[in-house]
């Protein structure tokens, strides 16, 4: 068993997507405010060519309408709003703040990484691709591209990508090799085939609701000499498990919550 680790790394889940709608600029900014060290976003391929950070492949469950992200020029879906869905009373509350409307629409991950390099402390990225898409291979080109106008492809960049796919994280691979990787693990029981295929310094991302109700899981993971990043963490009994199993990055709706409960 690994040692425990008292202060592992904070990142937000979709920005500080507990009281802000996930993927808006606005639910990233809370986030950085919030002391958050990493963001972690899904990303899709528009119509177009550009990555968005959207975790569905359709609208309907934060956009309000159908439509597939995929079929859909950038320019469409900016004209489309993505919060209204988590506070549908708000127009209701005449004491509510006036807000930007620009924090809550479709944003792209080109404006999310520019925030993460403009802003005054370093900022750790995990970018999540989503599989199966109509766009196969080209996802990871494009995001790789990305990562190579930021200069992030370098040893040391603050960006890491994760993926459910082996395919897709051998792509990032073998088009920037020093970009971290993370396996993430869907189920448990997954684990014998998942530890066959990881390659030398890859990290491990399994989901906390597997690690709590498999014991035998967790403890086989924290066995490993490998990182282990861990999702969704929201909870104080669920942090108590990562810092005994010794994670290293915990990745949470909750950012401002885990930040008090590490540093109290």
């Amino acid at each position: 068993m690994r040692a425990r680790v008292e202060r592992p790394q904070v990142v937000a889940h979709r920005g500080a997507s507990e009281t802000l709608a996930e993927h808006t600029l606005g639910a990233y900014l809370e986030a950085l405010d919030a002391g958050a060290e990493g963001l972690e976003c899904d990303v899709r391929l528009t119509s177009d060519g550009h990555l968005v950070c959207f975790h569905d492949r359709d609208l309907r469950r934060t956009g309000s309408r159908r439509g597939l992200v995929s079929t859909m020029e950038l320019a469409e879906l900016d004209e489309l709003e993505f919060a209204s869905w988590k506070n549908p009373w708000a127009e209701l509350d005449d004491e509510a703040p006036d807000r930007d409307a620009g924090l809550d629409r479709m944003l792209t991950l080109r404006r999310l990484c520019e925030v993460v390099a403009d802003h005054d402390r370093r900022i750790e990225l995990a970018i999540e691709t989503k599989h199966p898409t109509r766009y196969g291979a080209l996802v990871e080109k494009r995001l790789v591209e990305l990562l190579r106008h930021f200069g992030w492809h370098r040893p040391g960049g603050p960006a890491r990508v994760m993926s459910f796919s082996w395919v897709a994280l051998q792509r990032v691979q073998r088009m920037a090799p020093h970009v971290p990787v993370v396996m993430l693990i869907e189920r448990a029981r997954h684990w014998p085939v998942v530890a066959q295929v990881l390659e030398e310094g890859w990290i491990l991302g399994p989901g906390i609701g597997q690690l709590t109700r498999h014991p035998g899981f967790a403890q086989r993971l924290a066995r490993t000499d490998r990182e282990i990043h861990v999702w969704t963490v929201n909870t104080d009994a669920q942090l108590e498990l990562c810092r005994d199993l010794g994670v290293t990055a915990i990745i949470t709706d909750r950012p401002a919550y885990m930040r008090q409960l590490l540093e109290g």
